[in-house]
C-alpha cells in the first residue's frame, strides 16, 4: 500500500492500563485489527487473533510486534464464518488463560459494487453477513460465559451505519446491525459486570480499502479532515474502552469518523 499504513510501531506508547488482561481479537493481521494487538500488548495484555490462513504473513508481523511488546500473542486461522471454528477459538482461549477479559469483534468483509443492488450476489451477500454479523454473534455468545466482572466487549461498527455509501449496500446493513446488538446486548450483560461498546470508524487506511474498491480517490478525500485515518489513530478509542477508565461506560458507540456528522 502507498502509503504504508500507521500501526502505531514507532509512535504507540504504553501506560500500563491493560495491565495482565487477557484478550481476544478477530482479524488481528493487518488494519485496524493489528494495530489495537499492539496497543493492548504495550497497555500490558496478551492477545489471541485471528487472521485467514492465506494472510499468514502478515499474522506473523502481528505476533512478532505483540511479543516484542513483551506479551503473549497466539495467532489463529480462523473463519469466524464457520460457528465451530468460533467454537474452538474460545476454547483456545479459556484452555490458555482460564478467562476472556476483552473481545474484540473486529473482523469484516466488504466489497464495493458501484452498479447497486443488482450486482450484489447472494454468495457475496452470504459472506457479508456472515463474517460481520454471525461470527460476532457466535463468539459474544460463547466467550460471554467466560469474561468475568469487569470484562468487556468491543464491536467495530462504522460511519456507514449512519450515513450508507450506496455501492457498500451490504457491508453498511451489517454495520448498522452491529450498532443495535451492542446496545441490546450491553442491556442483556450489563447486570454481570460486562461492558458492551462498538467504536464507529470513518475511513480508515487499510488492506480492505484498495482490495476492495477499484478507485480509492474518493475515498483517500472523504471525511471533513480531507484523510482517511490510519489504524493507530483507532487503536487509543479501543484501549478506552476496554480499560477501567471505562467503567461506567456501556452501550456507547464512540464515533471516530474524522468530522462527519452522526444522524
Amino acid at each position: 500500500m502507498d502509503p504504508p499504513p500507521d500501526h502505531g510501531e514507532d509512535t504507540y506508547r504504553g501506560t500500563g492500563r491493560l495491565k495482565d488482561r487477557k484478550a481476544v481479537l478477530t482479524g488481528g493481521d493487518s488494519g485496524i485489527g493489528r494495530a489495537v494487538a499492539l496497543a493492548f500488548a504495550r497497555e500490558g495484555a496478551d492477545v489471541l487473533f485471528t487472521y485467514l490462513p492465506e494472510e499468514r504473513a502478515e499474522a506473523e508481523e502481528t505476533t512478532r510486534l505483540v511479543q516484542d511488546a513483551g506479551r503473549m500473542a497466539l495467532a489463529i486461522p480462523c473463519d469466524i464464518r464457520d460457528e465451530e471454528q468460533c467454537r474452538l477459538l474460545v476454547k483456545r482461549a479459556v484452555e490458555a488463560w482460564g478467562r476472556i477479559d476483552i473481545l474484540v469483534n473486529n473482523a469484516a468483509y466488504q466489497m464495493s459494487q458501484p452498479d447497486g443492488i443488482a450486482a450484489i450476489s447472494t454468495e457475496q451477500f452470504d459472506r457479508v453477513v456472515r463474517t460481520n454479523l454471525y461470527g460476532m454473534f457466535w463468539l459474544s455468545k460463547m466467550a460471554l460465559p467466560h469474561i468475568p466482572s469487569g470484562g468487556s466487549i468491543i464491536n467495530t461498527t462504522s460511519v456507514q451505519a449512519y450515513q450508507p455509501s450506496p455501492h457498500l449496500l451490504d457491508y453498511a446493513m451489517t454495520k448498522g446491525a452491529i450498532a443495535t446488538f451492542t446496545q441490546g446486548l450491553a442491556q442483556m450483560v450489563a447486570g454481570d459486570g460486562v461492558r458492551v461498546n462498538a467504536v464507529a470508524p470513518g475511513p480508515v487506511w487499510t488492506p480492505l480499502i484498495p482490495a476492495t474498491m477499484p478507485d480509492t480517490t474518493e475515498f483517500r478525500k472523504q471525511s471533513p479532515l480531507g484523510r482517511p485515518a490510519q489504524p493507530a489513530e483507532m487503536a487509543p478509542v479501543y484501549v478506552f474502552l476496554a480499560s477501567p477508565d471505562a467503567s461506567y461506560i456501556t452501550g456507547e458507540i464512540v464515533n471516530a469518523t474524522g468530522g462527519s456528522p452522526i444522524a
